[in-house]
């Protein structure tokens, strides 16, 4: 019975033990030693702590050592939380106080930061926990009192009110949504990834513990050449990468640049993508060029990382929206109307397996997004309610449509923002476009990005093709839309800058 992640882990590095598993732009790690060095990890942190199932920060920057130390946490029978090393004092101090963790996990470059920020006194070098050997008996005693339910990790993610969330996910979970995606994409031995989200953000989940399950192989793309979309392609050809799942707004860039005309991607067979709306004219652009499955994936952290999805089986026009399409295997999911009715219009709720277990130490919280499935009146079902609203198609597929605070109410009438977005976005000289609603202003704020369109040029095309109550109250043109830590769009700072005052 498998109940833990390390398993598959462990059955690979016995079948393949010096097959890479991890690699970086210059170095790399065999399974035989990224198992021994995990497995020394967890014997040094279980004899400093002496107890399972506690908190562990890792504060270090992304790359191998960082996914040994996450793997040892595991190994130790405790659960990791990772935090972005550039992440302001005040975030800092939120997650641990939130945490309130045994231990903080950091290398020799940034332990001096965490011992500032953190003021907590048992913090760790990762170079010391790596060496003195493993402890097999010690190991096995772990072992044996670990059930799939125990917590693998805690991911946090600003809530509205910019407060970080934890965001508690147990074995079972992530057992359940990888070997679900597996199934799906058909992932084996021959896939190599190449990484590109945070390991502090859900979507890295499916890279590492997929890679994990079937014993494959993953490249973690250096994040500069992200900037720089010719030397990304060239870098995917040249690590022979064949399996990329990246934000919308990574493959946005590169498709805006026209790098696909300089350089074509030899090996890429599998596109994946989530995380924000994928326009269809830079997908257009993608599917023009390279020849491979690509699907959109659906799905909030709260759910590990997606509950459905959709491969792309037809050619889509810049104006259409791109299907969530249907329920992941092993996931159920629920479109119900304000009075919890299922209907063909709604919020989108899921349940099943690859739920999380709630938020880190914040019942409240839990229990309003957590609550019992109300189609089920005979015995205790949680689902989860996403905040977003969805609806159905004429082919029976889920569309996403907005989130709930997405919908405004403007004017007198109720307007969906990403309908203004994707109307904006299938204009083929818009290079990118994001709306807000400032509240206080009652106005609908349009910022983009373009070569070719001014402002008020923009502002007569819109009028033709959007009705007079969803037409921007404003349009800021910007040279760059900005990005936050996870390649998505910042949506919050556009909006705090608009608030004061800086476009």
């Amino acid at each position: 019975m498998v109940k833990n992640v390390l398993q598959y882990l462990e059955l690979n590095e016995k079948e393949n033990p010096n097959k890479i598993l991890f690699s970086e732009e210059d170095k790399d790690i065999t399974y035989k030693d990224f198992v021994y060095i995990a497995k020394t990890i967890g014997s040094n942190i279980n004899k400093r702590l002496n107890m399972t199932n506690k908190s562990i920060v890792i504060f270090m920057e992304k790359g191998i050592e960082c996914l040994v130390a996450m793997m040892g946490t595991v190994y130790s029978g405790n659960f990791y939380t990772i935090i972005d090393t550039k992440s302001p004092k005040e975030r800092i101090k939120n997650i641990c106080d939130k945490l309130e963790p045994e231990m903080i996990i950091a290398d020799r470059k940034n332990y001096e930061k965490i011992k500032e920020n953190a003021e907590l006194k048992n913090t760790q070098l990762y170079e010391d926990l790596k060496t003195g050997g493993l402890e097999k008996e010690r190991l096995n005693k772990i072992r044996r009192t670990m059930i799939d339910t125990d917590l693998i990790y805690v991911l946090f993610t600003s809530g509205s009110t910019g407060k970080p969330k934890g965001i508690a996910v147990s074995h079972r979970s992530v057992i359940s949504y990888i070997s679900s995606v597996v199934e799906i994409f058909k992932f084996d031995k021959t896939t190599v990834f190449g990484n590109q989200t945070p390991f502090y953000f859900s979507m890295s989940v499916l890279d590492v513990f997929s890679t994990i399950m079937v014993g494959a192989s993953l490249n973690i793309i250096p994040k500069k050449y992200f900037s720089f979309p010719v030397r990304l392609l060239e870098y995917l050809n040249n690590h022979k990468i064949n399996t990329i799942y990246w934000v919308p707004s990574a493959l946005c860039i590169v498709a805006n640049l026209k790098a696909l005309n300089e350089v074509k991607p030899k090996t890429l067979t599998k596109i994946l993508f989530a995380g924000e709306i994928m326009p269809v004219k830079q997908l257009n652009e993608w599917r023009k060029n390279v020849k491979a499955l690509y699907a959109n994936l659906y799905g909030p952290t709260e759910v590990t990382d997606i509950c459905t999805y959709y491969i792309l089986d037809r050619e889509f026009k810049e104006n259409e929206s791109i299907p969530i399409g249907k329920a992941c295997d092993n996931c159920n999911v629920l479109i119900l109307n304000n009075d919890g009715v299922p209907s063909t219009k709604g919020e989108l709720c899921v349940r099943g397996s690859f739920l999380a277990s709630g938020y880190y130490k914040d019942k409240e919280k839990t229990e309003k997004a957590f609550i019992q499935n109300p189609l089920n009146k005979n015995y205790p079902e949680k689902i989860y309610k996403t905040g977003d609203i969805v609806k159905i198609n004429e082919n029976g597929e889920i569309v996403y449509m907005c989130r709930k605070d997405f919908q405004i109410k403007h004017m007198g009438y109720r307007i969906e923002l990403g309908e203004i977005e994707k109307t904006v976005n299938a204009l083929k000289e818009i290079l990118l476009g994001i709306c807000i609603y400032d509240e206080i202003k009652s106005k609908i704020i349009l910022f983009y990005q373009s070569q070719q369109l001014e402002k008020h040029e923009l502002y007569k095309k819109l009028k033709e093709k959007l009705l007079p109550y969803m037409i921007p109250n404003e349009i800021i043109k910007l040279e760059n839309i900005p990005y936050n830590q996870n390649g998505k769009v910042d949506r919050k700072l556009l909006k705090n800058n608009f608030k004061e005052g800086v476009y």
